[in-house]
């Protein structure tokens, strides 16, 4: 792992540093380029001017009571609410510890299933999000819960952890959803691959498993949340070796990044979905923005010059 990684992620969990930064302009002004706004209206405006499907999701993680995971919740319901009114084309993902999962797996449990059910009846999908590594069996049994009675929940899964194929393996009978990510978290090596060429090959063999499944015509889905060229051309190849059709999977990217690929390979015929984030809670996610790619760290450094 690079040193500035090490950094940004380190600095991803530092309470001082998200108080300090997060009140900057210069910090602002670089975080415009990955987030529309704080609010659901900036999202859903992001959403009108863009013009392809979306994912959206309201930024925060590690609620500490009962009420504050209600109230996410609550918003996450009204999110569809919105989407619907507006006739957008918008899933929503959600994060276990945003809705609790520290205090109480089956209240989490609860409150994810209505969101789901409610989300089904919209026609709509929720995407569950992997957090760091003392996260995964919790959300796989969440995911597994969820999954018996919902078809349209999605189970993001993170191809830098060790133990992926294995769980992959487990979950193929359900027929699933998986979104395939490299991994945005400060990983021991005994737990998880740190250089980006073990990284990249671990998701090319993943994402190899999984297209040969939806191949197989199990009921399984699958979208690939990258950025990276590289992948996104190797798992196009792949899918072209097997015969799949361009829309028999999903590139997912994230709003600001890579804008011109997204608008390609939509042309292109291949689906593509953009995860648009909101909300005051954003410093942790940037900083793990800032340390997957060089390019996110050269801007804020253009935007502080240009001050």
């Amino acid at each position: 792992m690079s040193l500035a990684r090490e950094i940004f992620l380190r600095a991803s969990h530092s309470d001082w540093l998200a108080d300090q930064l997060t009140r900057r302009s210069f910090t602002k002004k670089a975080v415009q380029r990955f987030l529309p706004g704080e609010d659901l209206d900036s999202a859903l405006e992001a959403t009108a001017a863009l013009g392809m499907p979306t994912i959206l999701t309201l930024l925060g993680e590690d609620v500490t009571t009962t009420e504050e995971a209600d109230a996410v919740a609550e918003h996450f319901l009204g999110i569809l609410d919105r989407v619907d009114e507006r006739g957008f084309d918008s899933d929503v993902s959600i994060k276990p510890t945003h809705f609790g999962i520290d205090i109480d797996i089956d209240a989490v449990c609860a409150r994810v299933e209505k969101l789901v059910r409610r989300a089904g009846e919209l026609g709509r999908m929720v995407a569950v999000d992997v957090e760091d590594s003392s996260y995964v069996d919790r959300t796989i049994d969440l995911y597994r819960r969820l999954r018996e009675a919902h078809p349209n929940v999605a189970l993001c899964l993170q191809a830098y952890l060790h133990r992926t194929p294995a769980d992959l393996d487990s979950l193929f009978p359900l027929a699933p959803t998986i979104r395939l990510v490299k991994g945005a978290y400060n990983e021991p090596h005994h737990i998880a691959y740190r250089r980006k060429k073990d990284v990249d090959a671990a998701f090319l063999k993943l994402a190899d498993s999984l297209l040969q499944e939806a191949r197989r015509g199990t009921g399984t889905r699958v979208f690939f949340g990258t950025h990276d060229p590289r992948m996104i051309e190797g798992v196009c190849r792949r899918a072209e070796e097997l015969g799949l059709p361009k829309d028999g999977f999903e590139i997912q990217m994230l709003y600001g990044i890579q804008r011109e690929l997204q608008t390609r390979l939509a042309a292109d015929g291949y689906r593509v979905r953009v995860l648009i984030s909101y909300g005051d809670s954003w410093f942790p996610w940037y900083m793990r923005r800032l340390a997957e790619r060089p390019a996110n760290m050269l801007f804020l450094m253009r935007s502080l010059l240009s001050r």
